[in-house]
C-alpha cells in the first residue's frame, strides 16, 4: 500500500473508495467545468472521480480490510458504461450525474458496501447511491445550468482506495491501492 509520509504516526486515516477515470474523460470534464461552471471552487482534474463509500476517519489498522473489500468487489464488477445524464447542485458542491447504462456500477456500489458493512467498517446510506463526479464546490449553491460535456461513454479505468488529507486550501486525494476492474 501507498501511504505518504505524511500520515506516518497517524492512528486516524480519512478514506474513501472510488472508480477512478480515464486520461480522456478527465481531460473533456475539466476543461468543461472551466468553460460551464463559476461562482465556486473546481474540484481539479486529478481529484475528480466517482466515489462509491465514503468511510470517513478510519483507524489505520483497518486499511487492509478495506483494501481486501474493494479488491473483491472489483475483481467481481461487470463492465461498467456510463455517460452523463444532468448536472445537479446540493447545498455545498455541484455534480455531473453519470446514467449508470447496464447498472453494473450499481452493482459494484452494492457489493462493496455489503463487504465492508459485514466488516463492521460501513454503513449504508439511505438514500440510494448516485453515480456521479463532484466537478464544483461552493458556499452557496450558484444555481448553474450548464450544458452537459461532450463526453464520450466512459468506462472507469481502475478502482482505488483513497487517503483524503484535509487542508486549507481544500482536501488532497492520495490513491493508497488501486485495483482492475473485471479481474
Amino acid at each position: 500500500m501507498n501511504l505518504p509520509a505524511s500520515v506516518e504516526g497517524r492512528e486516524r486515516l480519512r478514506l474513501f473508495c472510488a472508480l477512478r477515470l480515464p486520461d480522456t474523460a478527465l481531460d473533456v470534464l475539466s476543461d468543461w467545468a472551466s468553460r460551464e461552471l463559476r461562482d465556486g471552487r473546481l474540484v481539479p482534474r486529478t481529484h475528480l472521480h466517482l466515489t462509491l463509500a465514503f468511510l470517513g476517519h478510519r483507524p489505520k489498522h483497518e486499511l487492509p480490510a478495506i483494501a481486501a473489500a474493494m479488491r473483491e468487489s472489483a475483481g467481481s464488477a461487470r463492465p461498467i458504461r456510463l455517460l452523463p445524464e444532468r448536472y445537479r447542485e446540493t447545498r455545498s458542491v455541484g455534480m455531473l450525474v453519470l446514467k449508470d447504462l447496464a447498472g453494473s456500477a450499481s452493482e459494484l456500489a452494492a457489493d462493496l458496501f455489503g463487504r465492508l458493512e459485514r466488516l463492521g467498517l460501513y454503513e449504508r446510506e439511505e438514500r440510494t447511491w448516485l453515480p456521479h463526479v463532484t466537478v464544483l464546490r461552493f458556499r452557496r449553491p450558484p444555481r448553474l445550468k450548464p450544458a452537459l460535456p461532450e463526453l464520450a461513454e466512459v468506462v472507469p479505468s481502475d478502482a482505488a482506495v483513497y487517503l483524503s488529507q484535509l487542508r486549507p486550501s481544500g482536501a488532497d486525494y492520495v490513491v493508497v491501492e488501486s485495483f482492475v476492474l473485471g479481474g
